[in-house]
């Protein structure tokens, strides 16, 4: 069957992609402008269809990606991401269609600590950017390793403006280097990672203001999510002392819960309805939670030292979770179903390795550590592998990308553009 011809008609016609009302700021229908996609939840488009699984994937262009593991975000024609080059990191626009590159932007300079190296052994370690561009409008968002946040003119790489957190805001550096993604509303532009009363921030993301500053947390690798929870617009930054949800006009905060750390958290809060599941690795666990009326939410569940999702955040898709769990299993990680009202697992199916997954209508298109890129049937009945290709040398820490029927992923060397080859009828 014809997929991708098949989901192309189908968002066409829908007119949307994956656009909620979490999301208030407008993006192309067919854009994935950010960390995770339209609304950061990763969800491509609700597209119904069947993956033939005899189909190839036909790859459309490869680019070399030096180090690093910044995802893609792809917008009116361009795609974005990070790379390292000399201990500098830098920003890339390439062309959606050809992979070429159409301008570069420097941005601070960067050792990183820790990381073991791009030679690393196992797949284990490796250094590089490990933030993913935002874009909005005719504008680029970075928050880098060093924790610059730069916003740049998307048409030409021409800086606009630029703020160092660490130098003016006190800001407060965390083993591994900032990961988290900037995020954007209509008007604001949303970071952690400041000192005393200016953890939390919020800038004017046209003129680059400071909007309002708030809170004494330490950030994590965890990007916020920004969500309306009972008629209620909310940021959720998971920090180091827990969940920490506040307005986004003026940084008042709205709700908080505490869940613990060590050495890190990466993967970002999920939100179905009114509840919030996070997830830590290194013996933290999971844990759910019912957001209501009062300044601390409901514990549904917890599961110390189990379903540690390291990196990986998991997508939610009619009240089950589908990601990679484990911490360190290098190649081996299970991809797994996860009943949220509940916390259990409903399949797990191993060797994927701390790779990311998407979801695409309703299939995963996940990528593994090693490179291999599955389509997995998104149901809690059984694990059902539709299609499995290795296209990508080098390690895939990143998350996959969906723009205009094309997947876009990543390793520390290259980058690729690929889709459904359909099968052909003729023999």
């Amino acid at each position: 069957m014809q997929l991708y011809r098949i989901l192309f008609l189908a968002l066409i016609s829908a007119g949307i992609f994956g656009l909620t009302a979490n999301r208030a700021n407008a993006t192309c229908a067919l854009d994935w402008p950010q960390y995770r996609g339209p609304a950061a939840d990763g969800i491509a488009a609700a597209v119904d269809g069947a993956i033939d699984p005899a189909g190839e994937f036909e790859v459309h262009w490869k680019v070399p990606t030096a180090l690093g593991f910044s995802s893609f975000s792809i917008a009116n024609g361009r795609v974005f991401t990070l790379i390292a080059e000399q201990d500098a990191e830098v920003l890339l626009a390439l062309d959606e269609t050809s992979g070429a590159e159409i301008w570069r932007a420097q941005l601070g300079s960067n050792k990183y600590r820790g990381g073991g190296g791009a030679g690393a052994p196992n797949n284990r370690g490796g250094d590089g950017p490990r933030t993913t561009p935002t874009v909005d409008g005719d504008r680029v968002y970075v928050y880098d390793a060093a924790m610059n946040l730069v916003c740049f003119d998307a048409t030409d790489g021409s800086e606009v403006w630029r703020h160092s957190i660490i130098t003016e805001f006190s800001g407060r550096k965390i083993a591994w280097e900032n990961a988290t993604a900037p995020i954007t509303n209509d008007r604001l532009l949303f970071v952690s990672g400041g000192g005393a009363g200016q953890s939390l921030l919020a800038f004017d993301k046209t003129t680059g203001k400071i909007a309002w500053k708030t809170g004494d947390e330490k950030m994590t690798h965890a990007t916020p999510v920004l969500r309306t929870i009972n008629d209620n617009p909310q940021v959720i930054f998971f920090m180091q002392s827990g969940l920490i949800s506040v307005r986004p006009d003026d940084g008042k905060e709205l709700w908080r819960t505490p869940f613990p750390f060590r050495v890190s958290s990466a993967a970002s809060p999920v939100v179905e309805n009114d509840l919030v599941y996070c997830s830590a690795g290194y013996g933290m666990g999971a844990g759910l939670f019912r957001v209501n009326d009062t300044a601390t939410p409901e514990k549904i569940w917890t599961k110390p030292n189990r379903l540690m999702n390291h990196w990986s955040t998991p997508v939610v898709v009619d009240g089950h979770l589908y990601g990679i769990y484990k911490v360190k299993k290098y190649g081996k990680a299970p991809l797994q179903c996860v009943e949220l009202k509940t916390g259990e697992i409903k399949w797990s199916q191993n060797n994927f390795g701390p790779g990311n997954c998407i979801l695409v209508g309703d299939k995963l298109a996940v990528l593994s550590d090693a490179g291999a890129l599955v389509v997995v049937k998104a149901s809690p009945d059984q694990y059902t592998e539709l299609a499995r290709q290795k296209v990508l040398k080098g390690k895939c820490w990143s998350t996959p990308a969906f723009s205009d029927g094309k997947i876009y992923i990543r390793s520390t060397e290259e980058g690729a553009c690929v889709s459904f080859k359909p099968v052909s009828n003729d023999h």
